[in-house]
């Protein structure tokens, strides 16, 4: 949700903390700001608005001291003002935070009759102030920092610096993810091991719980009771790994055209092409002796697991459930002792994705996760993990992330199909053949955009958009539906095609664009059926599709064509004109695309 990065150096910091903000903007971009210690004095930057806002406050304003904390906002708590920007700071501490204190109200009445003034509407404030008091009252910054985490409810990181203190940080690790960097004289910590790539490879993550006093020559982790604790250092593949926009006017847009490749990269993991067989690593159940699988996910993600349910459901025959993950467990949804449940993350760090794989393990579930992080949290919780290979994805509307999540979801499915005999070593030639075509079929998508740039102009014009599918496209039609939300800020909602006669088709008049995702399958003419539903009340049909639109019967107003392609597939190739149909229009209104309003890449709070 929000990003947060320390230092303790060997020169002055507050380029480092810039430098390393930039990397964790994706998580947050309300507002900005650095504080360090110099001479053993606290002094802080901070900036309402994006990162380049705090950089040229530092040029007019610089700030010196080798030890230094820096945080990049989404607003949870207070508006996204200066004010409420972080680090929050008494004469005696710095903290910054991700996360929420769900307990802040009650904390703060108590500090305020004490006498603390609160200078923002922030919950991270109190944790300020909660740890001046215990200062005042004489303790240490260790043990003033122990006796505040046990007082703080909810999900959060915390990293904090102190008056007096050149050499010291302390950090924490409740529910929100932290990695700690080990450099050469030098200790580094970020919300994920690539705003460290810079500085170090040397990673160590903190488990919930822990916290950490960190000195230029190392650090002393404890967990929650005090006791000290090891975590393993790992060598990150992150210092590897190269965030630069290239050619191209925006992270998605790059993105978007990464897909052929990242997909390819993911199918190699999990297929033996040169046997056209599926090659999934050992799961922690076998998929013969299931009578259900649950799916669990939050956004983008979600949609792909509703893909997966039809995959799983006709390919397997293997009956799915699939559920919101802030909704699973306050359902209190009750599992059979021994069953599976999967989930899916681009981050592996989405909160209520982790809590509702908490919710599953303690109901005896074997867990398998689905993540392009394999160091994250919900990966390092899991009996098992099927790695997408998408690499970091930047832009905050997902995309490459979406289809190799999907794809992975493809090769887990068809391994369904044959572990319950359902699919034979036929049909699996000719799925697992269907699944190799998918990157030529989206780079042919992706070879001319400029039927999505003149459909742009249209759609910048209106209020409201339908999106339409039948079958596995139903999803794929939800997904297209909240990218357009997402990124140029127009209503567009997604609907089962049949259920337009149930309600939706009260909304269809000549100003009205229904987008329909129809490739050529078996329920191509009963979603032919609905369009003429549309066209007869005027509605402007832009028809998603690799059939001829002459056919249709319906006047079409725009029609992209889609390659024709294996229906196992579908979803995979149809995924990438919906996401351009929503690039392209926000590229035309001018809207920011990577770092869309309100959003942020990595939901880590409920």
């Amino acid at each position: 949700m929000c990003g947060i990065v320390g230092v303790l150096g060997k020169g002055p910091v507050a380029e480092q903390l810039v430098d390393a903000l930039k990397r964790l903007e994706y998580r947050g971009y309300d507002s900005a700001g650095v504080a360090t210690v110099a001479n053993g004095e606290l002094g802080r930057r901070r900036a309402e608005g994006k990162l380049r806002n705090l950089e040229e406050l530092l040029t007019r304003s610089p700030l010196y001291g080798n030890s230094g904390i820096g945080h990049t906002r989404w607003a949870t708590h207070g508006k996204p003002i200066e004010a409420n920007a972080h680090p929050h700071m008494t004469e005696l501490v710095s903290v910054v935070h991700n996360g929420i204190i769900e307990n802040f109200r009650t904390l703060k009445d108590e500090l305020a009759a004490q006498g603390a003034n609160f200078t923002s509407d922030t919950d991270t404030e109190v944790i300020a102030h909660l740890i001046t008091h215990e200062l005042t009252a004489g303790g240490d910054p260790v043990r003033a920092v122990y006796n505040t985490l046990k007082r703080l409810e909810g999900a959060f990181a915390l990293a904090m610096i102190f008056r007096g203190y050149n050499d010291l940080m302390i950090v924490a690790r409740q529910g929100s993810p932290l990695a700690l960097g080990y450099g050469n004289g030098e200790m580094f910590v970020g919300s994920d091991a690539i705003a460290l790539a810079p500085f170090t490879d040397a990673i160590a993550y903190l488990e919930d719980g822990d916290w950490a006093v960190l000195t230029r020559q190392g650090v002393a982790i404890r967990d929650r009771d005090g006791r000290a604790v090891e975590r393993p250092i790992t060598r990150s593949l992150a210092s590897a790994l190269l965030i630069d926009k290239g050619n191209y006017r925006h992270f998605m847009a790059k993105e978007i055209h990464e897909q052929p490749e990242v997909i390819g990269h993911t199918l190699a993991a999990y297929v033996d092409f040169a046997t056209s067989r599926i090659d999934i690593p050992a799961l922690p159940f076998d998929f013969a002796n299931l009578s259900r699988l649950s799916l669990s996910a939050c956004g983008t993600a979600f949609y792909a697991c509703l893909v997966a349910r039809y995959w799983f459901e006709r390919w397997a025959r293997l009956p799915v459930d699939v559920d919101i993950a802030s909704e699973f467990r306050y359902r209190e949804t009750a599992l059979d002792p021994g069953g599976a449940a999967l989930f899916v993350s681009q981050s592996g760090e989405t909160a209520d994705t982790l809590a509702t794989l908490r919710y599953c393990r303690a109901q005896a579930q074997k867990i398998l996760s689905i993540v392009n992080v394999r160091e994250s949290s919900i990966a390092r919780e899991s009996d098992a993990v099927l790695p997408t290979l998408a690499g970091p994805e930047i832009g905050v509307a997902s995309t490459k992330a979406f289809s190799c999540q999907l794809t992975v979801l493809a090769c887990l499915a068809i391994a369904a199909g044959k572990a319950r005999g359902v699919i034979g070593p036929a049909l699996e030639m000719e799925l697992v053949q269907a699944l190799g075509e998918v990157p030529r079929h989206v780079a042919t998508v992706l070879r001319d955009e400029r039927p999505y740039e003149m459909l742009a102009p249209r759609l910048s014009k209106v209020h409201d958009v339908l999106y339409l599918g039948r079958g596995s496209s139903y999803p794929i039609a939800l997904e297209g539906a909240l990218k357009l939300k997402e990124i140029s800020y127009i209503h567009a909602e997604g609907y089962a095609a049949g259920e337009l006669k149930h309600g939706p088709i009260a909304l269809i008049d000549e100003n009205m664009p229904v987008i329909v995702i129809a490739p050529r399958d078996d329920l191509y003419e009963k979603t032919v059926s609905n369009m003429q539903e549309v066209a007869a009340r005027g509605g402007q049909i832009v028809l998603v599709s690799d059939a001829d639109p002459a056919a249709t019967g319906c006047a079409i107003a725009t029609h992209l064509a889609v390659p024709a392609v294996h229906r196992f597939v579908a979803p995979l190739v149809y995924a990438v004109p919906v996401q351009l149909i929503a690039y392209h229009t926000a590229t035309f209104m001018g809207t920011d695309v990577d770092q869309p309003r309100n959003l942020a890449k990595s939901v880590t709070v409920e």
